[in-house]
């Protein structure tokens, strides 16, 4: 999902910086002191779990958790995985500092997306919904990434198309699988946090 240094347009850069700071800000307006430790676990599970990748292009394909960290955090999402991303660019080069903001925004919007759809979908927070908001926040981080992903390739050059198309079509089984984990994680974390689900969160 980490799109590589040097690929994308300037144009596209500067979208992607004005967009993450706006999500950093909001998220950082929005974080509560005693989150700070979630906040850091979160964020160590995603910049473990997407250190496997697979290169596809000018981008690569890997485990993301973003929806999980979207249901978790809401907002709050933004600088942790902006966080995330500029420890994985500056300690292994993945991505790069050039495109950090488009990466963050890429990932960490569907995320907030998840968010609002996991609070839309569980009124009650019983067993089937929970289930099923879950894996659906798995799928939409993903789905919605590899969109992002794409959008920002096509629109810095017609010659990145079939990377574009690739990059979406090769997150297919991606999306299942962080959908299978999402889903588990949520039904889980009900039975043992479940103040973490059904928690006010700062909208």
């Amino acid at each position: 999902m980490h799109i590589s240094e040097g690929i994308l347009s300037a144009p596209v850069l500067l979208t992607g910086v004005i967009l993450t700071a706006g999500g950093v800000s909001l998220g950082l307006k929005k974080m509560d002191y005693e989150r700070i430790p979630e906040v850091a676990v979160l964020t160590s599970a995603f910049f473990v779990a997407s250190l496997i990748h697979v290169p596809i292009g000018p981008s690569s394909a890997h485990l993301v958790l973003n929806g999980l960290m979207g249901l978790l955090l809401g907002w709050i999402a933004f600088p942790a995985i902006l966080v995330g991303l500029a420890l994985q660019a500056l300690l292994f080069q993945f991505g790069g500092l050039t495109s950090l903001c488009v990466n963050a925004f890429n990932m960490a919007f569907p995320a907030v997306v998840s968010f609002y759809l996991f609070r839309l979908f569980n009124r009650k927070y019983n067993r089937y919904t929970l289930i099923f908001s879950g894996f659906l926040c798995g799928v939409i981080g993903i789905l919605g990434s590899a969109f992002l992903v794409a959008l920002s390739l096509v629109t810095t050059g017609e010659a990145f198309l079939t990377a574009a198309k690739l990059i979406v079509i090769a997150h297919l089984p991606v999306m299942i699988i962080e959908g299978g984990i999402t889903a588990a994680a949520v039904v889980s974390l009900n039975k043992v946090r479940p103040e973490l689900l059904t928690r006010k969160v700062k909208i």
